[in-house]
């Protein structure tokens, strides 16, 4: 009988329960891509992550994503916290302040900085990449875009900004909103995924926007916080995604670049809010390097809360 060790971890978050849940495989030689398939979809999680050894010898662990529906190249809960993972697990030799490890990931290579206190892991940032700015929706494209989430047309035209394709590791639709409460009204069970769907083949015919939107306003709850962000997926069977750290690197990006926020070089650090609707209240920080035009790199990071330990046995 196959027994495999997992544990699930909450994401972007400090306490049990807020964040977004991830389940972590540390040992999943011997597993193939059916079987990873078939185990994420019983996690029935938004992430499911595999640890192998390394092909690349510069990377110190092989990871791969799956979400109930698909495998993924690249994504931020994930990553932060399969390192968070891996730290508490003693696989990784940790030095203070900051420990670099290296994943090897289906877009590369990618490093991600430990924080360490008292030898415990605080908080991980990973790096990104510097930002591809691709397609700005149309208006008759952003007022589809709106009506598909349920929004009036002019929830989203009358902010001014653009509906645009951003992506620091994976392409995402980025969609500015005129108030919280609008952002607050969208029902993540009523969207129109169908027309979701098409306007992600106009606006990208290559990646379709990995099937995924971002909606944001400037409007906050907290005050400690820049931003608040909603992320919807229903094309990766995925609703509403609580904290979405891919995605928050195309937002950091975005919001730099149209300068929705002032640029502060060398590094401009926000602070978004996500996942308050959902019931999972996240916090994300972002640090974008460079200024409007000349952004060199992204990182994302947060903090990891254990919650489960178990054993997958069939």
């Amino acid at each position: 009988m196959p027994r495999y060790a997992f544990f699930q971890v909450d994401v972007f978050t400090d306490r049990a329960f807020g964040g977004n849940p991830l389940a972590v495989f540390p040992d999943a030689e011997g597993l193939d891509t059916d079987q990873m398939g078939r185990i994420a979809r019983e996690m029935n999680l938004s992430e499911t992550t595999f640890v192998l050894p390394p092909t690349d010898p510069a990377a110190d662990f092989k990871v791969r994503i799956f979400t109930p529906e698909s495998e993924l190249p690249f994504a931020g809960h994930p990553v932060v916290g399969t390192h968070w993972v891996l730290a508490h697990l003693g696989r990784v030799a940790l030095q203070e302040p900051v420990t670099t490890v290296r994943f090897e990931l289906g877009v590369g290579v990618r490093a991600a900085a430990l924080h360490v206190r008292g030898g415990a892991v605080t908080h991980v940032v990973m790096d990104h990449q510097a930002p591809q700015f691709y397609a700005i929706a149309t208006p008759d494209q952003a007022s589809r875009v709106a009506r598909a989430l349920g929004l009036a047309p002019d929830a989203v035209t009358a902010t001014g900004r653009p509906v645009q394709v951003v992506s620091t590791g994976i392409r995402q639709l980025y969609v500015p909103v005129r108030s919280l409460r609008d952002v607050a009204s969208i029902n993540s069970r009523q969207l129109d995924a169908a027309a979701l769907s098409a306007l992600f083949a106009e606006l990208d015919p290559v990646e379709r926007c990995s099937d995924a939107v971002m909606v944001l306003t400037l409007e906050t709850t907290s005050p400690a916080a820049a931003v608040h962000t909603r992320m919807f997926a229903p094309g990766l069977g995925i609703n509403e995604d609580p904290a979405t750290g891919s995605a928050s690197g195309g937002l950091g990006a975005y919001l730099v670049e149209h300068r929705l926020l002032p640029a502060t070089p060398p590094t401009t650090t926000i602070v978004a809010e996500q996942g308050l609707e959902a019931g999972r209240p996240s916090r994300i920080t972002i640090e974008v390097d460079g200024a409007p035009g000349a952004i060199r790199m992204v990182r994302v990071g947060g903090q990891t809360v254990p919650l489960i330990e178990g054993v997958l046995a069939w």
